[in-house]
């Protein structure tokens, strides 16, 4: 049954490598009928199905996939891209992180690529993370207003029960009302003065982010292929493996250089954003 199954799947390759990945899935999903305990063929019809946009199928295969072969990279990988293509990028981050998890210990030639994934989702959790609270900003900012304006149809109603003369009735209902103006302008100034720093978007350039750890570096050293990375985060590295973190080419302490202008560059980028810090 097993030769069967890879017969199929290497057909089913040839299709791919053609662009025919309808073809392909067809060939990987008789491969799979044949040997189910075959965790290639699942990232292979899940690679297929990425191309094809299936991606709640391919989620399924990934996961099958994971469960016959523990630390599957590709499975991750692949995993990842699924769960961000359907806005899930809480999940997808811990599977890119998985997959980049697995790409260092093996070596991988996709370090490169998982790691720039890794990056994508946690942008993406950032982009939901701001969506959500630009929105809560905009809430607070009506509810405000809104509380405002039912004290001023309060304070106008009362003055029914004060027995006022006409013209002072009408000299009391303008300062409520001046009042009440000058409150929402004064409110909206303050939310238009913090909106810098608090209702637009808040984004994190990629050049300050380190590779390895994935948050805003405060101690950039730069290697001698010209990789940058956070002190701390690459020797952490070095003591696992004396290799770059991305080209796998030899790396050793000595091969560390401060990156003096893009420390300051990261210093004066978290002195104006303190939110970065837990980014």
């Amino acid at each position: 049954m097993s030769h069967k199954a890879v017969a199929l799947k290497e057909e089913g390759n040839r299709y791919f490598q053609d662009g025919d990945f309808q073809k392909a899935e067809l060939l990987y999903s008789q491969a799979i009928q044949k040997d189910p305990s075959n965790p290639k063929i699942f990232t292979n019809r899940a690679f297929a199905r990425i191309k094809l946009q299936l991606w709640d199928a391919c989620i399924d295969d990934c996961i099958k996939a994971i469960e016959l072969e523990k630390g599957n990279m590709k499975g991750y990988f692949y995993l990842a891209q699924a769960q961000l293509a359907l806005n899930h990028p809480n999940e997808a981050y811990t599977s890119a992180l998985s997959a980049y998890e697995k790409c260092l210990e093996t070596f991988s030639a996709s370090t490169q690529a998982v790691s720039n994934l890794v990056l994508q989702a946690k942008k993406q959790k950032w982009e939901s993370r701001e969506k959500e609270r630009i929105r809560q900003r905009s809430e607070l900012l009506r509810e405000l207003e809104e509380g405002l304006m039912r004290k001023k149809k309060e304070e106008l109603q009362s003055l029914k029960f004060r027995m006022l003369d006409y013209s002072d009735e009408q000299e009391e209902k303008a300062d409520i009302e001046l009042d009440c103006r000058k409150k929402i302008e004064e409110l909206r100034s303050v939310f238009a003065i913090a909106d810098p720093k608090n209702l637009k978007r808040r984004e994190v350039p990629d050049y300050l982010i380190d590779n390895i750890s994935f948050t805003v570096m405060h101690d950039p050293v730069v290697t001698k292929t010209g990789n940058t990375y956070d002190r701390s985060t690459v020797l952490e590295h070095l003591k696992r493996s004396h290799t770059d973190p991305l080209t796998r080419e030899p790396l050793h302490l000595e091969d560390l250089r401060p990156n003096i202008a893009l420390k300051q560059a990261c210093e004066e980028f978290l002195a104006d954003n303190g939110w970065a810090v837990d980014w």
